[in-house]
């Protein structure tokens, strides 16, 4: 494959690298999610990314600089005036958000829940509050096997949740409640739709791995739509055709969790030759970060290292590979919400000379970059670092 360019893309969802220069205007002043953890943990052992140069873009105890690293490594700012998971990602694909994605910390006005029941023929609901999907089950799953009722719940992302048990609301006729509320949700702006079914009895509920999320569409063209107009493979593993609502990919696998994640991207390189092949691995931020485990975030981030050398044996000559994040959400700071971080750049290649690439102006720097590696020409924001 001498010929051939794959880009592997890793978006360490949550893993942000210290406040941005406006970060107090989210309330975010002094958040940041790696330091703050490894300092919380005693320090980090992050040997294979250490190597790369992962501790010369910020302080993180454990994981000294590098005076010869392996990756070019620099750190990027956020243009869009959001923290959430899909501004990041769209953002990285050349599409800087202009609209405000609303967050309903105080649960959803009349307005969009009579629109819900216009929209569902649901009568009532349970919850209409911000809440932990884990917790609001166990409060309210009892109530919701008696009534029938759907249980709706936001966060402090931009989200319209809907909880039901699966013996109560099958989960065909969940997914269709919530494409019906994905409607609604498009006339509020609301970014994403998504179906928590759950089983269990007693007080004793657990989710299960049939979330589906309901994300609204990218407004405009992205880099995705680019590379695969093209001809191009672009493979989206995990959260990634959630985010982009499953446009401008050729295959999309969706993965339970950071280690079946790792194990599909792995799988992938053997059967991709050229293209992009694009993953985000949650549960930094989804176990972690919102839930304020700080010592369950670290260990993530050492079994992410380790699994990380394992991938590093099977990247070909021609390969590029490209580290980042989409925000941060530092559990060690107030409340439980995304935080306005840059995030970490890493970028490997066997056939580049590492180079400090500096502070990033956007995160679309990223898009532009594998754009320009194809050489495919465009009108996208960003400026390229090859």
């Amino acid at each position: 494959m001498s010929n051939k360019k794959r880009v592997i893309l890793i978006i360490l969802d949550s893993v942000g690298a210290g406040e941005m220069p406006d970060s107090e205007e989210f309330g975010d002043k002094g958040a940041n999610t790696i330091g703050h953890i490894a300092e919380s943990a005693g320090g980090l052992n992050l040997p294979n990314l250490q190597k790369m140069g992962l501790g010369n873009i910020l302080y993180i105890k454990g994981v000294p600089p590098n005076p010869n690293p392996l990756a070019s490594y620099g750190k990027m700012m956020e243009a869009s005036k959001n923290k959430d998971t899909i501004t990041g990602h769209w953002e990285i694909m050349g599409l800087i958000t202009k609209q405000h994605f609303p967050v309903f910390p105080d649960g959803f006005p009349e307005s969009i829940i009579e629109d819900f029941f216009k929209a569902t023929g649901v009568h009532e609901i349970l919850g209409n509050k911000a809440a932990s999907g884990t917790v609001i089950i166990q409060e309210l799953g009892e109530e919701h096997i008696k009534t029938g009722f759907p249980i709706i719940y936001t966060s402090g992302d931009s989200v319209f949740q809907i909880a039901a048990h699966e013996s109560i609301i099958p989960v065909d006729k969940l997914y269709k409640m919530c494409e019906a509320t994905r409607k609604v949700c498009d006339k509020y702006n609301i970014a994403r739709v998504i179906a928590r079914p759950f089983i269990g009895k007693n007080g004793n509920f657990k989710r299960t791995f049939r979330r589906k999320d309901f994300p609204m569409r990218p407004p405009y063209e992205t880099v995705l739509d680019i590379l695969k107009a093209k001809g191009l493979p672009v493979i989206g593993i995990g959260k990634i055709g959630d985010i982009f609502a499953e446009q401008g990919m050729t295959k999309i696998i969706h993965t339970k969790n950071n280690i079946e994640g790792m194990k599909t991207l792995i799988n992938e390189l053997s059967i991709t030759e050229n293209g992009l092949i694009f993953i985000n691995l949650v549960d930094f931020d989804m176990l972690y970060g919102h839930r304020r485990d700080v010592k369950g975030y670290a260990n993530a981030l050492e079994i992410f290292d380790n699994e990380f050398s394992l991938l590093l044996q099977h990247l070909e000559h021609n390969d590029i590979l490209i580290i980042t994040a989409d925000h941060g959400c530092d559990p060690t700071h107030h409340g439980t919400d995304h935080t306005r971080e840059h995030v970490p750049l890493l970028v490997y290649s066997k056939l580049m000379h590492p180079v400090n690439l500096g502070i990033r102006r956007s995160f679309s720097d990223i898009g532009v970059s594998i754009l320009k590696l194809f050489e495919i020409e465009h009108q996208f924001p960003g400026k390229k670092f090859f």
